[in-house]
């Protein structure tokens, strides 16, 4: 007994073509007790009319056919309907001859019931994965695509506007910013509105491996090129030819190899290490640096031929407290997006505590608040996020904040300690000079009228922590 089909709810349209019609009566039978939809052909010519008429999922057909045969059908179909052979006069090279044509799969006649539900299983799987490796892919691609970055600050929309004119030129790019900012995300997103888009996508910390294995990481070596070379190597820019490569820390490359990196996009051509060949190559290179590498250039650490061939374009990603009107809209999608993931309803934050929130100084930045919220979610015991789910780094500095608050007060409130009155006009001096110059401490100094060092030494008496103050 055919057991009834109950892989997929949806019904497949098979179309049969053998010019016997016992056969194609006897399979017709045979599909649409599994659940198929069919259709039939006498002949090759015949099927592929039907095809060009026709909405097809699958073609079976004989080998041997009245006029052209069914490897004509398969060569000569234009539609990418898979198709499976048939014959009574199978071997090993016929199998092999309609597989490399572009056939799905080969079964031998007289057709076993057995054998034609197994392959009709695996088209099935077949299909089920091809569906959902799109998805996927649909999926990262809408992942990284720089419009669904979240953002809505004006800062962050010019940003995308450069990406937006970036996508259609191969320029290098360098992007910086504090950790945290998402640097990598908007590397994907250069990558993914380009016309790279679908190849490969390959990042690396350049700070994260050690300085005798980056140079086989990035170019790759031959076998016997070193101790532990047992085998050739691809390295990330083979990997990543056609698409993009993210070269993140790109300052912490040792001097020699900042040398054959500069070859690499002047000449675009590598050479693996131990190897004389050289090996072309079309990468476009996006790179992101935490370090002031102007200053690295001046100080004999960086290559100064290197950094006008990396920054061609510049995008800085400015810190999460310099665009506060951003916070809000971060949270919400954290907390959308971990309450999927974990399983857990979605909760709101509390006034008080998103008050807080958006005081804080978020020194990791979006990284920093995406761990607060997953963290928050989970010791959260009520729909409403309070303050003990918080992280006891925001509630120090609020208490802080809070102390430095009470102490300026007006001499009505009968404190007339000189010591204390001058302290709080210093912390208050000090964080307003701090929130003009954008967190620049030389800048800062420079307004205050004292030395750097003095700066410093106040920052470090009043535990201030330099950067720019959080809003009261």
């Amino acid at each position: 007994m055919i057991p009834a089909r109950s892989i997929d709810a949806v019904q497949l349209r098979i179309l049969v073509i053998d010019d016997d019609q016992k056969v194609r009566d006897s399979l017709q039978i045979v599909l649409e007790t599994l659940g198929y939809l069919t259709s039939s052909a006498a002949t090759g010519d015949d099927g592929l009319q039907q095809l060009e008429q026709g909405d097809f999922d699958l073609v079976i057909s004989d080998l041997r056919l009245p006029g052209i045969s069914g490897l004509d059908v398969l060569k000569q179909k234009t539609s990418a309907v898979p198709l499976i052979l048939m014959t009574a006069y199978g071997n090993p090279e016929i199998a092999t001859q309609a597989v490399h044509a572009g056939a799905f799969d080969y079964i031998s006649k007289p057709i076993n019931p057995d054998d034609l539900i197994f392959t009709l299983r695996k088209f099935e799987e077949f299909e089920r994965l091809k569906r959902e490796n799109e998805a996927l892919r649909a999926s990262l691609s809408d992942k990284y695509s720089f419009k669904n970055i979240i953002a809505q600050s004006e800062s962050f929309r010019s940003v995308f506007e450069t990406v937006k004119r970036l996508s259609q030129f191969n320029t290098t790019v360098m992007i910086t910013g504090e950790s945290g900012t998402g640097k990598e995300l908007l590397a994907r997103a250069i990558h993914e509105s380009s016309s790279r888009r679908g190849k490969p996508f390959i990042a690396i910390n350049c700070g994260a491996i050690p300085e005798q294995l980056m140079e086989s990481e990035l170019f790759g070596h031959r076998k016997g090129a070193f101790t532990d070379a047992s085998r050739d190597k691809r390295g990330l820019f083979e990997e990543a030819n056609g698409g993009t490569l993210f070269l993140d820390e790109v300052g912490e490359l040792p001097l020699h190899l900042q040398v054959k990196l500069l070859r690499a996009l002047q000449e675009h051509s590598i050479r693996r290490v131990g190897d004389e060949q050289l090996i072309s190559i079309d990468v476009r290179v996006v790179s992101a640096t935490l370090r002031n590498l102007e200053e690295d250039v001046l100080a004999g650490r960086f290559r100064e031929d290197l950094l006008y061939r990396l920054n061609v374009v510049s995008i800085h990603l400015p810190a999460l407290r310099e665009r506060p009107e951003d916070i809000a809209v971060l949270i919400e999608h954290f907390l959308q997006k971990h309450s999927k993931r974990l399983g857990i309803p979605v909760k709101s934050v509390s006034p008080g505590v998103m008050q807080l929130l958006l005081e804080y100084q978020w020194r990791g930045n979006a990284r920093e608040l995406e761990n607060c919220m997953e963290r928050a979610l989970v010791l959260s015991q009520s729909s409403e996020i309070e303050q003990d789910a918080l992280p006891e780094a925001i509630l120090r500095a609020h208490a802080r904040r809070a102390k430095h608050s009470t102490t300026v007060t007006t001499v009505e409130d009968g404190n007339l300690s000189i010591k204390q009155r001058a302290a709080a006009l210093e912390i208050d001096l000090i964080q307003r000079a701090l929130a003009k110059t954008g967190g620049n401490r030389t800048h800062a100094a420079k307004i205050l009228e004292i030395s750097h060092r003095a700066l410093l030494y106040k920052l470090k008496e009043y535990g201030l922590s330099g950067s720019v103050p959080e809003q009261k």
